[in-house]
């Protein structure tokens, strides 16, 4: 294992992403003995966002890029852990896993690309148990709310009926804010590889393609507009679903299925009662803009928009016996910006100070079973979100 200087590194930091994630930094631990750097391919730009944003000079700047493999180990051999928000990952991210899965480094990225995360838990499992790193994706809007949203759930569901639930769905009940351009991006990318490799469809629509050798049994559909009558509500499908789906499945068999191996999950979006409702889950089963007119990667919105998101799903579980719970998690700011960035940030401080190696040895991870309850708390404590027992 490597000594490292510092407790977090942020690689991407002049990146749109990667500025909010360090003026997070720099504003929620203001004071506190936090050891941070950030890093990318320019000094110049990282010196000009550390201006800009008023983050004091005291805080390191240092250069790494992707296409230079020593420079990326350098910069994996001096910290805990690593934020990297360069995507799309399957692009960009490979060099940075491995560097880090050979250093013992913790990372901890924004993918939400199934195929490639595959890939590196074929590549890098292996070497990152072996080195002690810990490699979690996903640790964004994608799939934090909802990998951690089933694992409280079915805590809950533990101490209140002695078992786990059957099936949980998870319904988004609210939410505002855009999709980031990153997420556009990792879309496009995805889409092109899949027509390059037909057989690569099959693991985007396969619910356990991240749980390795595990086949589940058949999963709710939640790919068309339907009526949940105790819901009161009509759902469309909601567009993190495939990803989400698949890292909860993955966190099941991480937790040597906690959930039961006959765990249902299914993902929509609440779209309201009566007429109104309907053509609303329609309208939203259609659109296709993140294919048509995504955002760019490296915009975003301003700070008003980010600061007025928010969004609120609900997890409606049901036991083997018909025992019934329901819970939330909801988040301030708009979900694929400002608090992915409060997310991402406290997952790498979870990690590089908060979870022992005995606790959670090196390997692949989904955030749950890395880190469940103690990353629930910094979240509660930080970063704005909330975990609610609902009436059932």
């Amino acid at each position: 294992m490597h000594t490292p200087q510092f407790d977090v590194i942020i690689y991407g930091a002049s990146g749109f992403t990667g500025r909010l994630v360090a003026e997070y930094l720099n504003h929620q631990y203001s004071g506190r003995d936090l050891r941070w750097a950030m890093a990318g391919r320019s000094l110049d730009k990282l010196n000009a966002v550390r201006s800009e944003m008023g983050i004091t000079a005291d805080i390191p700047l240092i250069q790494a890029d992707a296409r230079n493999a020593e420079s990326l180990a350098a910069m994996a051999a001096q910290a805990k852990a690593v934020i990297t928000t360069v995507g799309p990952y399957q692009s960009y991210g490979e060099p940075l896993v491995k560097a880090c899965a050979e250093a013992g480094t913790d990372y901890v990225d924004l993918s939400g690309e199934p195929l490639w995360m595959k890939d590196m838990i074929a590549r890098y499992d292996s070497l990152a148990k072996a080195s002690g790193a810990r490699i979690v994706h996903s640790c964004g809007f994608d799939s934090v709310p909802f990998d951690l949203g089933v694992y409280f759930t079915q805590d809950i569901a533990r101490q209140e009926f002695g078992q786990p639930c059957r099936e949980i769905r998870g319904r988004v009940r609210k939410m505002k804010g855009t999709f980031s351009g990153g997420t556009a991006a990792s879309f496009k990318e995805t889409m092109v590889r899949v027509g390059k490799d037909p057989a690569a469809l099959e693991n985007l629509k396969n619910a356990f393609s991240l749980s390795g050798a595990f086949e589940g049994p058949r999963q709710p559909a939640g790919h068309k507009v339907q009526y949940e009558d105790d819901l009161n509500s009509w759902a469309a499908p909601f567009i993190m679903a495939s990803i989400n789906t698949k890292n909860i499945h993955r966190s099941n068999a991480l937790m040597d299925h906690a959930y039961g191996q006959d765990f249902l999950y299914s993902e929509m979006m609440l779209t309201g009662d009566g007429a109104q409702g309907e053509a609303m889950a329609q309208h939203i089963a259609s659109d296709n803009s993140m294919a048509k007119k995504p955002p760019k990667p490296g915009e975003g919105p301003p700070k008003e928009e980010r600061e007025a998101g928010f969004y609120d799903v609900l997890y409606v579980g049901e036991t083997a016996k018909g025992e019934r719970i329901i819970t939330s998690v909801s988040g301030d700011k708009d979900p694929g910006y400002g608090s992915t960035s409060k997310m991402i940030a406290e997952c790498a401080l979870c990690l590089a100070l908060d979870i022992d190696r005995a606790e959670t040895p090196g390997g692949v991870w989904t955030p749950a079973p890395a880190m469940g309850q103690k990353l629930i708390n910094r979240l509660i404590a930080n970063a704005g979100l909330k975990f609610n027992i609902e009436p059932s």
